[in-house]
């Protein structure tokens, strides 16, 4: 193959990428195939992150490519405000019969980060709809990532999202995150850490129910290294919004379409939340898309309180259900349904656990956390240089034929569900040998 790298790289301004050093050595990627991806020197990349954790059933799926095709010659484009074509209804119907209890109203948005904005909002108003608006405060977690919108960075508990944007959404607090370096090595979710759900109540106790919207929380966060939910937390998280007339959002557009083994993290802990953002798994990666799914009651409530023939929620977007996204939703569903993927990943995970946890001793291996089809594997940080080994381990696993993600000193793996246990194995035997030669 020819090297496909472009001549100047120079105007692309690249997200969340150290541009000079990216463009000093880039990693291009020009084709993919099932769980490979090839790069611009020819080289097969097993994808061990389902490209950004969203390609869950892999990659050039036939299917999937077909029907954005005919979709695209169809109708290319059909607005959404005051009209509507087929597949946008068609695709919310059936992401609604996929969620658990009364999780069955679906609003479009084009990306988690809006799906998470959406979400917020849509809080506020229910409660100004019941007469409760003095609820508007927000509630996140530390270490919690809710994409790069005003609201997701403002309830999110990254700092470097933060710090550069100013004072962000007034009137927002954050629990604690679950993480607790005490619990090393834990194989699925830890036994201990209910406790820090009733933080809550503290938040609770400091501002007053009455102010208080919702809290937004990843159910596992995936985006700052792979921190499962102890056992319990959950579902303490959804005693105390019921007990005070919170809202509770799940953030699954990591954990959504079948990473965990269900086809929703709502599922797999038995709790169902009032609201849930989606995105990534539900095109596969392939056409931009994200959803907000709410309860039945709280879709009422909007219907009840707004005048006959007006408009219920101001909020909406351009592509909020793209014909060409919901052509390719509707066949990432049927894939996902055909070949049980949601189950296979269930199949799959105790031998993912356990390829994942052979490399404890590993050097510099200083915790390894997994759930489903998700591991994060900590490295002690280089004295002075937080990111620098993590980083280092990273390009060298590209380098040997394997595509990770890095959060500081933390690989996270989340390969496409069709990875064979073969595949699985690979995948930690690079990141075993990478290790063993890591400086």
């Amino acid at each position: 193959m020819d090297d496909a790298r472009p001549n100047d790289l120079d105007a692309f301004w690249m997200p969340f990428t150290a541009n000079r050093q990216f463009k000093s050595a880039p990693r291009l990627l020009v084709a993919a195939e099932g769980v490979h991806y090839t790069s611009h020197d020819g080289r097969q990349i097993l994808d061990g992150s389902s490209g950004l954790w969203c390609c869950n059933a892999g990659h050039g799926r036939q299917p999937i490519v077909e029907a954005i095709q005919r979709q695209a010659a169809e109708l290319d484009f059909a607005p959404t405000f005051q009209m509507g074509h087929p597949k946008a209804f068609e695709l919310a119907s059936r992401v609604a019969a996929l969620m658990p209890g009364d999780l069955d109203r679906v609003f479009f948005t084009n990306s988690g980060s809006e799906a998470a904005d959406t979400a917020l909002k849509i809080a506020i108003a229910y409660h100004r709809a019941r007469g409760e608006a003095s609820r508007t405060r927000l509630i996140g977690r530390e270490r919690g990532y809710h994409g790069v919108g005003f609201g997701g960075i403002s309830v999110g508990g990254i700092s470097t999202n933060r710090k550069f944007f100013g004072s962000l959404l007034p009137g927002v607090d954050h629990l604690p995150h679950t993480h607790d370096m005490a619990r090393a090595f834990t194989r699925g979710q830890p036994a201990t850490g209910q406790e820090l759900a009733t933080e809550l109540e503290r938040i609770v106790a400091l501002h007053d129910a009455s102010t208080i919207a919702a809290i937004m929380v990843e159910p596992l966060a995936g985006s700052t290294g792979v921190l499962p939910p102890p056992v319990g937390y959950l579902q303490e998280l959804r005693r105390i919004c019921d007990k005070h007339g919170i809202l509770l959002i799940f953030d699954e557009v990591i954990t959504g379409f079948g990473r965990l083994g269900k086809g929703f993290a709502a599922e797999r802990f038995g709790v169902v939340p009032d609201l849930v953002t989606l995105a990534k798994g539900l095109t596969n990666g392939t056409v931009p898309m994200g959803a907000v799914v709410a309860r039945d009651g709280l879709y009422q409530t909007f219907m009840d309180s707004a005048a006959e023939n007006a408009i219920e929620l101001f909020h909406g977007y351009t592509y909020s259900g793209h014909p060409l996204a919901c052509a390719a939703g509707l066949a990432t569903l049927d894939l996902y349904r055909d070949e049980g993927l949601f189950e296979r990943a269930a199949e799959l995970e105790p031998h993912f656990e356990e390829a994942a946890h052979s490399l404890r001793g590993s050097p510099h291996v200083v915790d390894i956390r997994n759930l489903g089809l998700v591991a994060g594997i900590e490295l002690a940080p280089i004295p002075g240089k937080p990111g620098a080994r993590g980083f280092d381990a990273f390009v060298k696993c590209y380098e040997a034929g394997l595509l990770t993600r890095v959060t500081g000193d933390i690989l996270a793996v989340s390969p496409p569900l069709i990875i064979e246990t073969r595949q699985i194995d690979e995948l930690f035997g690079i990141i075993g040998e990478v290790l063993n030669k890591l400086d």
